[in-house]
């Protein structure tokens, strides 16, 4: 496992902090405060000590999930194995002490920084008792055409940073496997709506709306594969939300053959923790198929309903993401890709500094056009 290491950040804009013998304190390369490293450690012993309490916590909380659901028809995950064979022999283990990402590759791909956090260290560690994954999308579209996407996701934005802009900062973009469970089974239940429809005519010197009202009953079941859960917890959820979806078609039985070149992430949410969501996904999804069954009707209202879920197979996957992390003024801005259809989403701020000097050289302008108004009339 990767070694343990400290890696301090700002308190004030969470940019990484490096030790300046000439002031022997801790300085942030990007706000430009300095810190006693006495505060500092202080501060991460405080830190470190709840982490620890929340960590506790969650494992009795995954542990009193797993009894409770022991005897309800849980998710199947006796399919899943940590050997890897003689191809975990060829894999790197790294960690990020800033915000705990744990990745893997193959021997030959080099990682220098975490695509999550932005932060320039990342430990190397021996590879080990990883689970191994059942499947993976393949990266379609190469690292020139998340550059080419990222430079047109820029382009226009005249009140962007010159951080975001530069070529060296573009060129930092990673591609990334995001972990992601896959959940199989099936979905029975019913529900009843209040539907209407309406016709309006004239009679005489009035106009006559017609409403009739109906209960409309539908029943069914639906078999599902794969509904995916997204496994990484740094990850924003929203983020994935707006990159999806895959063309699960593309899946791949797992090999490290795709490894080269890119970072796997290694999940930190486990099955019992997306429970929850991977449930209201099935659950959604027969709902939406009963509801897609009442058709010619102008209104229709769900009144009440049942679910009963068959739970089955859960598979683990990792999905292709072209990742790049960027910090301004104290806030962490994501751009991620998805690297099969090229759907991005990226979240930009504006430097006030621009946004102020463009406004005192319009009002200046507009000063000059105004003098030049008042002569001619005076002339």
């Amino acid at each position: 496992m990767p070694a343990q290491v400290t890696n301090y950040q700002c308190p004030g804009c969470t940019g990484p902090l490096h030790f300046v013998g000439a002031s022997g304190k801790l300085e942030c390369e990007y706000c430009g405060a300095s810190y006693d490293v006495a505060e500092i450690e202080a501060l991460y012993a405080e830190k470190e000590e709840k982490a620890a309490a929340a960590q506790q916590a969650a494992e009795e909380k995954a542990a009193e999930q797993k009894k409770a659901s022991a005897d309800g028809g849980d998710w199947d995950t006796s399919g899943f194995s940590d050997d890897w064979g003689e191809e975990g022999a060829h894999m790197k283990a790294y960690s990020c002490p800033s915000c705990g990402a744990e990745l893997i590759c193959d021997e030959s791909t080099a990682a220098t920084s975490c695509p999550y956090c932005g932060n320039p260290t990342v430990v190397p560690g021996q590879f080990s008792g990883e689970l191994k994954p059942d499947f993976i999308l393949p990266f379609k579209l190469s690292r020139e055409d998340a550059i080419k996407a990222l430079r047109e996701h820029y382009k226009g934005k005249i009140l962007l940073p010159k951080t975001f802009t530069n070529e060296n900062h573009v060129q930092e973009i990673r591609g990334v496997y995001v972990p992601f469970w896959m959940f199989d089974g099936k979905a029975m239940g019913d529900a009843r709506y209040q539907a209407t429809r309406s016709r309006t005519y004239t009679s005489g010197d009035y106009e006559i709306t017609e409403t009739r009202h109906f209960d409309v009953y539908r029943a069914g079941r639906v078999t599902f594969e794969k509904v995916p859960v997204d496994a990484s917890s740094k990850m924003p959820d929203d983020h994935m939300d707006s990159i999806e979806p895959y063309d699960y078609k593309g899946l791949k039985s797992f090999s490290t053959a795709y490894l080269p070149g890119f970072l796997a992430d290694k999940y930190d949410v486990s099955v019992e923790e997306s429970r929850e969501r991977a449930d209201q996904r099935c659950e959604g999804t027969l709902d939406a198929a009963l509801r897609g069954s009442v058709k010619g009707y102008d209104t229709c209202t769900r009144l009440t309903g049942s679910t009963d879920l068959a739970r089955g197979k859960v598979h683990y996957a990792l999905m292709p993401v072209w990742m790049l992390n960027t910090k301004w003024q104290g806030k962490d801005f994501l751009f991620a890709m998805n690297g099969q259809t090229g759907k991005l989403v990226g979240d930009l701020p504006v430097s006030w500094g621009k946004f102020w000097g463009m406004f005192a050289g319009i009002a200046a302008l507009l000063s000059i056009v105004g003098s030049i108004g008042v002569t001619l009339l005076m002339l």
